[in-house]
């Protein structure tokens, strides 16, 4: 599904991505742990293809087309998702409004009609559901106001709208408590959980993987890959440091 080969990436022209290269298959999770600095995030913009990050090597294909061709509404068109560090605030605009203008404009990409307000409604009480979000909370403006917790549940309810079939998720575990924590771990597993879908979880912690538990962990440092292993990788990390198990 995603092939990442020998990617380099810099911005303002210091080089931050040193020929990492990463094979993600359908139906897997992939988690990407390392120490500040390392370039986590720098790849989930690259992969996302946010303004300001020059690809100076390398190539990205996903589902057999060049990905770092593609602008950015086109890359969330065929299927990309991309979930923020720290999701932004957009004062005057509803939720509901937001998530509706996103959809459609994507299935007018794929040269699929719109859906009404009607089937829209439908589908966001579905995922709002699923990841136990108030309705009410879809009518409040784009994360004005919500705590570090409900702009990650809204977040995981974006992801369900849009129905992606790989997401890059970038720390999505930074300021949730436990409850949290668990709600969106479960909401990951029902949305992308499936044998045609992939996900990529930055993380600093080894708690978000208690509740999806990745196919393979990887150590990235100085902008590449380091070391690949198994869930127990992480456990590894939490227990002895990154110094000790990239010695």
């Amino acid at each position: 599904m995603l092939i990442i080969d020998s990617l380099h990436a810099e911005i303002d022209g210091k080089k931050i991505l040193n020929g990492l290269s990463l094979t993600v298959n359908a139906g897997e999770v992939h988690a990407i742990m390392g120490p500040n600095g390392a370039g986590k995030s720098t790849l989930a913009y690259v992969l996302g293809g946010r303004p300001g990050y020059e690809v100076t090597g390398g190539s990205v294909t996903f589902a057999g087309q060049d990905l770092l061709a593609m602008e950015p509404h086109e890359r969330a068109a065929v299927g990309l998702f991309l979930g923020f560090q720290y999701p932004v605030e957009i004062p005057g605009v509803s939720n509901v409004q937001f998530l509706r203008e996103a959809l459609n404009a994507q299935r007018i990409q794929r040269g699929e009609e719109p859906l009404t307000g009607g089937e829209f409604l439908k589908l966001a009480k579905e995922k709002a559901a699923l990841l136990r979000m108030d309705m009410e909370m879809l009518k409040r403006q784009v994360n004005v106001g919500f705590s570090g917790g409900e702009k990650k549940r809204a977040e995981m309810v974006q992801m369900g709208i849009l129905n992606p079939s790989l997401a890059i998720l970038d720390e999505t575990d930074s300021g949730l408590d436990i409850d949290a924590l668990r709600v969106v771990g479960e909401g990951i597993n029902a949305i992308m959980r499936a044998p045609d879908k992939a996900v990529v979880l930055i993380t600093h912690y080894q708690r978000l993987l208690d509740y999806v538990k990745p196919d393979q962990v990887h150590i990235l440092a100085k902008g590449r890959i380091v070391k690949s292993g198994g869930p127990e990788l992480a456990l590894e990390l939490e227990r002895e440091g990154y110094d000790e198990v990239m010695a």
